[in-house]
Parts: structure tokens; sequence; C-alpha cells
């Protein structure tokens, strides 16, 4: 069921890049976005794309029938208890608060509450993101509803609610992962001759395409580097360094690492 008005509160980086991917999709008119933030000039740019705009976030929730949490976890509180008035069983509330618990949000809110946990990624501004979507006892008749939402800013999937975690360091963390390696083959291209320009170019478009064999053939990786791994060759050569310095097992490790971040709170 495709949703009515939209309420965003906070347009930071992950609130302004929903609001941004929802326009660019052309899903709901931007008459039913709604977008709330402290900040007047964060504020002005959303206005003059016809959202509309508030610094209240109880007058923004009221009319709302989705209502998107994209405030920091250490917010999420206080954010919910300013509203919670207008925080009716008709409104679909999702939160996109790493680390806060369907449980948690339910005690802030209200046992009745129609909740649900979505992880995205900031490439939902250009309708890439991979979105994980777990929800709570009352709303699983909305499950269809959210994922159809945000299935129009990239990929979604449903997940059980233990797995959150693991889809913030996967999905939303992993986005910096994947670009710290972009940003070390641009310095090994410089190093090699190219200027930084050209360097980011060739890395971004290589990455690209080899994440787009994957996601065409549903390939494993391995059978896609067995294709380019001739023996005594090259790219066998500069594989085997990079795992002899410890590449597989630092990108494990970080992804760990993360994950019990997250897990501690």
């Amino acid at each position: 069921m495709k949703v009515g008005k939209i309420t965003i509160i906070g347009a930071g980086n992950m609130g302004g890049a929903i609001a941004n991917g929802l326009l660019k999709s052309g899903y709901v008119e931007p008459s039913a976005i709604s977008i709330s933030d402290p900040r007047k000039a964060v504020l002005e740019g959303f206005k003059a794309c016809g959202l509309n705009t508030f610094q209240d976030n109880l007058e923004a929730v009221k009319t709302a029938d989705v209502i998107i949490f994209a405030v920091k976890p250490y917010h999420i509180e206080k954010v919910i208890n300013g509203v919670k008035p207008a925080l009716t069983s008709d409104k679909i509330i999702v939160s996109i608060a790493a680390g806060v618990s369907l449980a948690e949000l339910g005690g802030m809110i209200g046992d009745d509450a129609r909740i649900l946990r979505v992880m995205p990624n900031t490439a939902i501004s250009l309708q890439e993101s991979m979105t994980c979507i777990s929800g709570n006892g009352n709303s699983e008749g909305d499950l269809d509803t959210v994922k159809e939402l945000f299935d129009q800013l990239g990929s979604t999937v449903v997940i059980n609610e233990e797995l959150m975690a693991a889809a913030t360091v996967l999905a939303s963390c992993g986005t910096a992962f994947a670009l710290r390696y972009v940003r070390a083959a641009m310095q090994g291209g410089i190093e090699m001759g190219f200027n930084a320009e050209m360097a980011q170019f060739i890395t971004a478009q290589t990455v690209k395409g080899a994440v787009q064999l994957i996601m065409n053939t549903g390939h494993h990786p391995e059978r896609e580097i067995d294709k380019v791994t001739t023996p005594r060759g090259i790219t066998i050569t500069g594989i085997n360094e990079m795992e002899h310095k410890g590449f597989s097992s630092s990108v494990i490790q970080g992804l760990i690492a993360s994950f019990n971040k997250v897990e501690r709170g």
C-alpha cells in the first residue's frame, strides 16, 4: 500500500539523504513530505524544493502517516518524548537510530505502537541504498508498506531484529569501508603516475564494474577473481601481497570491531 504523508525528523546526513532520495524518486509529491530540524538554514533548501519544513517536531508529525526518526541514538528518547502526544496508533513509526531496539522504542512510545527499525546508507540520496528492515509485533501489516517506500530508494531486505546490528555494520558502515579501499587504490594510482582526478575516476569505475559483475551474475566474488588471476600473473602477485599484509583479515576484524561497538551500545 502506497504511503500518504511522510514526516522526517532530522535533516542531517541521513534524514537529508532520505528526503533527497524521495524527491528524486517521484514516489510521492514533494507536498506530501515534511522535514523537521531546529536549524532553519538547513531547511531552506528543502523548502525551495516544495517540502513542508518545520522547526517544531510536534507540528511536523501531527498529520503524518509515516514518521521517520532520523536522529542520533542518544537523542531519540528526548525527541520521541517531545512528539509523543501525536504518536497515535494509526501512524507508522520508523526509526533509523542505530542500536536502539524495538523493545526500547516501544517502551518510549507505547505498547500498541507500530514500529519498524530501518537501516539504510547514505547512497539513499541517489536511490542506491541497501536498506534493512525489521518490525515489532504490531507492524507486521506495515512491513510491505515500508518496504515499498524504501524500494524506491535502492534495494531492501526484511530481516530479524537480532541481525540489525550486523546489518548496520555491513550496509551502513560498509559504505565508509568500501570508500576507504577506493581512497587507498587512488593513492596507489598516484604513486604509479596518474594524477588524483584520473586515479579516482579509474578506481571508482573499476569498483563499480566489479560490483555490477556480482550483482548481475550472482557469482561468488572468487569466481570472478579467478578469471583475472592467471598463473604467474600480475593480479595474483598483487592479491598474495595484500593477503600477506592482512587485507582480508583487517576487513573482517574491522567489521567485527564495529559490530561489537553496536552491541555494547
